[in-house]
């Protein structure tokens, strides 16, 4: 199974559940964008929009600025990586039952490869800015509601670019302790659930629901 993968998964943190992998594109939707440029890499850092219904493997939607020259990149054809990650944090090793360990860092992540086009339509270029817009617009008290004069928002799509990724893959990576003691993961999970810091807590949540998540049963 490991081969598969073109990250380090090791099974034991392998996640393939299409509703784990799409819960945390959709809650860390600002991911890294990385293409191959002639014999280098080149990266960016967008907002994407994931439509897990479309496209066999669903589609990744985004737009950035064409003054970006990344975007002429797709044009070669190839593939494309986005990663996207989850909560993470240091995990010392006095956050353990066991009087002997060593430090490591608990993540989640999840990397999506497929191959990048230009949205060409103007339709389809509004869809992505409203629907990016609506996104992050619902958590605010006072909504945005994207109500430019016509004239100058035709001006200002004329310096970006939309594009679509239909996935051809998905790889997801839930390092959460699943590999120590139940002794070790619940004092871990305790000081973590009692850090101020968000991110922190952000972790803790999602190693709670992993970590406790009941064991399918064998037909």
């Amino acid at each position: 199974m490991d081969e598969y993968f073109t990250v380090y998964i090791p099974s034991t943190f392998a996640v393939t559940d299409p509703a784990k992998l799409a819960a945390l594109i959709e809650s860390n939707s600002f991911a890294t964008l990385v293409s191959k440029d002639a014999d280098s890499l080149f990266a960016s850092h967008l907002p994407f929009l994931y439509r897990p219904a479309q496209g066999a493997h669903g589609t990744l939607l985004s737009h950035m600025a064409r003054a970006n020259r990344h975007w002429k990149l797709f044009e070669t054809g190839g593939e494309s990586l986005v990663i996207f990650t989850g909560p993470h944090a240091y995990i010392s090793p006095t956050f353990y039952a066991a009087e002997v360990a060593v430090p490591t860092w608990n993540y989640a992540n999840v990397h999506i490869y497929g191959i990048a086009k230009i949205v060409e339509s103007d339709t389809g270029l509004d869809a992505i800015l409203d629907e990016t817009i609506s996104k992050h617009e619902s958590g605010c008290t006072a909504p945005w509601t994207s109500n430019l004069p016509p004239e100058m928002r035709a001006n200002l799509k004329k310096a970006i670019v939309g594009f679509e990724i239909e996935i051809t893959r998905i790889e997801g990576k839930f390092k959460l302790g699943q590999n120590r003691s139940t002794e070790d993961r619940e004092k871990m999970l305790a000081i973590l659930q009692s850090s101020p810091d968000t991110e922190v807590q952000r972790l803790a949540t999602l190693m709670e629901r992993e970590l406790r998540e009941p064991t399918p049963q064998q037909p």
